[in-house]
């Protein structure tokens, strides 16, 4: 496989390997692109929850950009955990410098266990910073939730919330629906002049650790590749689901999902 794309990953790591940069590098690599990373914090967790999260120092996360950028420009950006304002000034700072159009906003806020992974302020200061400069955001319910203030109860209400983050800014809105309670899963891709719903069937599994991650990743590769942003999140969810029905179920609690799910080995390998 030739690389196809380079991206810079900014985003906290997960310990057991199945969330955060982790599975960006994994998915990224899978998907053909090259990764660069910025570490904005160290959780120590495992499939059962957060132990605790060791943040890196702001000005840390800036220079990582910044030196990596001027060496090996990214073709996109995405953006996952950012935990407090400092962090969310310095990355909006980097981002006016390195001058890259393609950004993905994946606003980490809870754990899967449900740990809040982000303070109120930030939210703020990230709603105000940086919304207006991303190129897609994918919220899952109760970040848009909280991003919004608003209920989340059904499909309706997805969109609904969608125009409200599109009102504080953002371009190009994918609310993924996992957390509604129904047999079909709806992801919901807005902007100003449309609305798109993904209809996939819901996959009996606790086994979904790591795929807000994994899809905000597989949305930047396919999106630094060239394809339009609606493609990569045809394409993105696709890839998600595939590692979901195949997962390996590793672990004790919310198991990783199969980043490897994309690669074909040659004979040579095998």
């Amino acid at each position: 496989m030739k690389v196809k794309s380079k991206i810079l990953i900014v985003a906290g790591s997960d310990s057991s390997g199945g969330a955060g940069i982790q599975a960006d590098i994994k998915t990224a690599t899978c998907l053909g692109s090259y990764s660069m990373t910025a570490l904005t914090a160290v959780t120590i967790q495992n499939t059962q929850g957060v132990k605790s999260v060791v943040s890196i120092p702001a000005n840390e996360i800036y220079n990582q950009i910044i030196y990596t950028s001027k060496d090996i420009k990214p073709d996109a950006v995405k953006i996952g955990m950012l935990h407090s304002t400092q962090v969310i000034n310095k990355v909006s700072k980097s981002l006016d410098e390195i001058k890259i159009k393609k950004i993905i906003l994946d606003p980490v806020m809870i754990a899967k266990g449900g740990s809040r992974l982000i303070t109120n302020q930030a939210i703020k200061v990230m709603k105000k910073k940086l919304l207006k400069k991303v190129s897609l955001i994918t919220p899952n319910i109760p970040e848009a939730e909280i991003l919004t203030g608003a209920k989340i109860k059904n499909k309706n209400d997805m969109i609904l919330a969608a125009n409200k983050l599109i009102e504080l800014g953002v371009s190009n809105v994918l609310i993924k629906g996992g957390h509604l309670k129904s047999n079909n899963l709806y992801d919901i891709y807005v902007n100003k002049k449309e609305i798109k719903v993904f209809l996939n069937k819901r996959l009996n599994t606790r086994n979904t650790h790591g795929t807000g991650c994994t899809l905000s990743t597989a949305i930047t590769s396919f999106f630094s590749c060239g394809k339009t942003l609606k493609k990569s999140c045809e394409l993105g969810i696709k890839y998600v689901n595939s590692a979901i029905s195949t997962n390996p179920r590793i672990g004790n609690g919310h198991g990783p999902i199969n980043h490897l799910n994309s690669i074909d080995l040659k004979k040579i390998f095998r």
